[in-house]
C-alpha cells in the first residue's frame, strides 16, 4: 500500500512538473516587443495554433486573431490610431496562456523634423523685420532676392545662437519687390514675401 501511495505522488508530481513546463515552454516559444506605437509578437516553429489578443489596460480586448505556426512567425501590430499606455498581449494555445505587457509611445521628432521658424513683417516702406526662433546650431542664412529674376540683392549669415531679430532697411525698393530666402545649419528653408 506504502509502495502505491508513493507511486501515485510520484506521478501527480510529475504531472504538475510537466504542466509548469508546458506553460514554460510557451513563454520560451514566445516573445513581445514595442517600438514606438507598434507591437511585434514573435512565436516560434512548435507553437502551432495559437490566439493572439491584444488588451488595453483594462483588459478589454482590441484585436483578436488566430494563426497556425508552422514556421517562426512575427505578427506586426500598428497602433498608430490608440493612444500611448500600456497594452497587454495575450497569447494562448489549447495548452497554456502567456500574457505580455508592453508600452507604446510617441517616437521624439527631431529638429529637422520641425519647419524653421522664421517670421518677417514689415515696418515702413524701406523696413522689413526678420525675426527667427528655435535654432539648433548657429548659423542662419538669409537672402534678400528681387521677385523678378531673383537676383540677390543682399547676403549674409548670422551667427547667432538659439535664434535672432534683426531690421533690414531696403534701398530703392519697395517690400513687394523682394523677398527673403532664410536657411539654416541643418538646411531648413523658409521663404517669406511681402
Amino acid at each position: 500500500m506504502k509502495t502505491l501511495f508513493t507511486f501515485a505522488l510520484a506521478g501527480l508530481l510529475a504531472t504538475s512538473s510537466f504542466a509548469a513546463n508546458e506553460n514554460e515552454d510557451l513563454a520560451a516559444m514566445s516573445n513581445v516587443n514595442a517600438k514606438f506605437k507598434h507591437i511585434n509578437v514573435l512565436l516560434k516553429d512548435g507553437v502551432g495554433k495559437a490566439k493572439i489578443a491584444i488588451m488595453d489596460e483594462n483588459g478589454k480586448i482590441l484585436h483578436q486573431r488566430k494563426v497556425k505556426v508552422n514556421n517562426d512567425l512575427m505578427v506586426p501590430y500598428n497602433l498608430d490610431h490608440l493612444p500611448c499606455g500600456e497594452y497587454q498581449v495575450m497569447i494562448s494555445t489549447e495548452d497554456e496562456e502567456v500574457v505580455y505587457t508592453v508600452e507604446t509611445f510617441e517616437k521624439e521628432k527631431a529638429a529637422v523634423d520641425y519647419p524653421l521658424m522664421a517670421y518677417g513683417h514689415q515696418i515702413d516702406d524701406e523696413t522689413i523685420n526678420l525675426a527667427v526662433i528655435g535654432l539648433e546650431n548657429p548659423g542662419v542664412e538669409v537672402k534678400i532676392r528681387m521677385e523678378n529674376g531673383n537676383k540677390i540683392l543682399f547676403q549674409e549669415t548670422v551667427n547667432q545662437p538659439e535664434g535672432f531679430r534683426k531690421d533690414y532697411k531696403l534701398k530703392g525698393v519697395s517690400p513687394e519687390e523682394v523677398y527673403f530666402e532664410v536657411k539654416d545649419s541643418l538646411g531648413r528653408t523658409r521663404i517669406l514675401h511681402f
